[in-house]
């Protein structure tokens, strides 16, 4: 399944220390480097993102947060380089639940886009009647996907 960002920008709220700014080089360009590696990139703030960039009020209240992450309306957060980021951003799947047996076994995780990755077989089929309970569109989707896992038996972290 193709991993599709939910834009709650938890994955990149404690990115500030991992994502360098080493010089700008021009309006809306960057020299940078990926600190936990080395790795120089060069960033392009996204055209359909530079007026969100500007806007300095949030990142300033977010110290932690990754330099170019910024919010886009009530529930978003973006990355504002997008097309341009590190390596080890393009390659990043976030996990919002982690799933252990009564044992503490660790048995599966749900990915940012809701999808369940499990080699156990229980679980899985546990999650395939998941459609008859969990109410998929609703804001609170992840406490309410936890709650079922929880009422099910699971551990869920």
């Amino acid at each position: 399944m193709t991993f599709n960002c939910r834009q709650c920008g938890s994955c990149c709220m404690y990115m500030g220390d991992y994502i360098g700014i080493e010089q700008e080089t021009g309006p809306f360009e960057f020299d940078c480097v990926s600190v936990s590696t080395g790795t120089p990139f060069h960033a392009r703030v996204d055209e359909d993102k530079r007026t969100l960039f500007l806007e300095r009020d949030w990142i300033e209240r977010h110290p932690r947060a990754c330099r170019f992450l910024r919010p886009a309306g009530d529930s978003r957060i973006v990355c504002t380089i997008h097309d341009t980021s590190a390596v080890q951003c393009k390659f990043y799947r976030c996990t919002v639940l982690k799933i252990f047996s009564p044992e503490g076994t660790f048995l599966g995780k749900v990915t940012g886009n809701l999808s369940l990755h499990t080699e156990d077989g229980s679980l899985k089929k546990t999650w395939e009647s998941a459609d008859r309970e969990i109410p998929w569109n609703s804001p609170d989707v992840e406490e309410w996907i936890a709650m079922f896992l929880r009422n099910k038996g699971y551990i869920v972290e």
